[in-house]
């Protein structure tokens, strides 16, 4: 049984050891589920992350007349029903707190014959969706919102057409949206990007059967085809390891195994940007599986060093920068992060979370309207308020890791939306979290 508590305090001990499996990636998750639903036959998921965002869109997905089985915990059977075989609910959608489920539904569901509406928690209902409202639009969608937030009314019966657009900010979550209603749409649907972002979609189309083209920063795909069932193999969530990653690579003594973590070109800009700090990160066992690069992660203890983050691994790394802002925090020098606009619409403005979180610690940041600056050096104790932000709770625990006093941490309990069992895993490591 997992503990979720609502406050946590991490203080400083021990160097920390042993191999940590991870959940399963999130992303890779909710598109096996939709896809799997949309296909013909029935689609078995391993490795499937047990977490609140990923069950929401379960959820959502059975509302709408998907059968979906749980054999085993991190395990589902997905009886599709087709391309044309969802019906309508007759009542709202909960997305609780999963941006992921809710950009990518909208896009699903605007090719329907029925009328939607897609409701989320407090933090959801915060979080802008005209980015993909407004390009779904069009493309033939009518999809009320309030004011650009949720809820979101998806009228259907509204034939979609393909066509070319051009992100004006990089955004995997737009993008597989206007895929997902490129299924429905006559013609072709293109998809340019500023930055190349993650393809999961594209790959997990493909791994479905979907004729698609894609490279780095483009995506096409017509509408008329079909789905067929396909088993899918969850990677370990590279956005999980994250937190381990920047653990071991700060606390003097460590060293940690992450076995069979998803090694998506789109998703390691930690990585990266840690190597770029000094951090001693290597892969072993790298393969794939279900279309998606796995390896194992083996972090040993090294001094890190500020460093100027290239832009460019901004757009593959923007779940990761709470945890790169620890990083930096506990590194010698400073550390310059621009290009992350994005970070303030998050689950929280985690830029703001973050600078705050790290000023009641002692540390020197600077805010910018894209970025930060962060004086890396010695890290104190204080109480911080996470703001209901799973990362910001858990990049704080790692702080606590080396900060002079114990690190309070404050609303915690949205971590099981994305890392259920987070607490046993770090203390079972090495880390003094209660």
């Amino acid at each position: 049984m997992f503990v979720t508590r609502l406050d946590w305090t991490s203080q400083a001990g021990g160097a920390l050891h042993g191999s940590v499996r991870v959940p399963g990636d999130k992303s890779v998750s909710h598109r096996a589920l939709m896809l799997g639903a949309l296909a013909d036959g029935t689609s078995h998921i391993r490795g499937f992350l047990e977490g609140e965002d990923t069950r929401a869109t379960a959820a959502v997905l059975h509302q709408l007349g998907v059968r979906i089985e749980t054999p085993a915990d991190g395990e589902r059977l997905v009886h599709g029903v087709g391309l044309h075989g969802l019906r309508g609910a007759g009542e709202s959608l909960d997305c609780g707190n999963a941006g992921t489920g809710m950009r990518l539904l909208a896009g699903l569901l605007a090719g329907q014959a029925f009328d939607s509406t897609l409701v989320g928690d407090e933090s959801l209902s915060k979080r802008p969706m005209r980015r993909v409202t407004e390009p779904l639009a069009l493309m033939g969608a009518q999809i009320d919102t309030q004011d650009g937030l949720p809820p979101l009314r998806v009228r259907g019966r509204h034939a979609l057409h393909g066509i070319r657009y051009t992100l004006p900010v990089a955004s995997a979550q737009v993008k597989s949206a206007l895929l997902l209603a490129g299924l429905y749409a006559d013609g072709d649907t293109e998809v340019l990007e500023p930055h190349p972002t993650r393809d999961y979609t594209e790959r997990m189309l493909a791994a479905f059967g979907w004729p698609i083209e894609f490279t780095p920063g483009y995506a096409r795909l017509s509408g008329g085809h079909a789905l067929r069932a396909t088993d899918v193999d969850v990677p370990a969530d590279f956005s999980s390891a994250a937190f381990f990653l920047v653990a071991a690579s700060i606390v003097p003594g460590s060293k940690l195994r992450l076995p069979a973590v998803g090694l998506n070109p789109r998703r390691t800009g930690l990585l990266a940007a840690l190597r770029l700090m000094g951090a001693d990160i290597r892969i072993e066992n790298e393969r794939e599986s279900g279309g998606e690069p796995v390896g194992d992660l083996v972090v040993t203890y090294a001094p890190l060093h500020g460093i100027e983050l290239p832009e460019a691994l901004v757009p593959d790394m923007i779940d990761e920068f709470p945890a790169l802002f620890v990083a930096a925090a506990a590194a010698k020098g400073r550390t310059v992060v621009r290009g992350a606009a994005e970070l303030r619409v998050k689950e929280s403005d985690r830029i703001a979370s973050m600078a705050n979180g790290l000023r009641a610690l002692g540390v020197t940041v600077e805010e910018a309207p894209d970025g930060a600056s962060i004086e890396g050096g010695v890290i104190g104790g204080g109480t911080i308020d996470s703001h209901g932000d799973h990362r910001i709770a858990m990049s704080f625990a790692v702080a606590g890791l080396v900060a002079e006093g114990a690190v309070r941490i404050r609303d915690c309990a949205n971590v099981a939306t994305s890392f259920p069992g987070f607490l046993e895993l770090a203390n079972g490591c090495g880390f003094h979290l209660a």
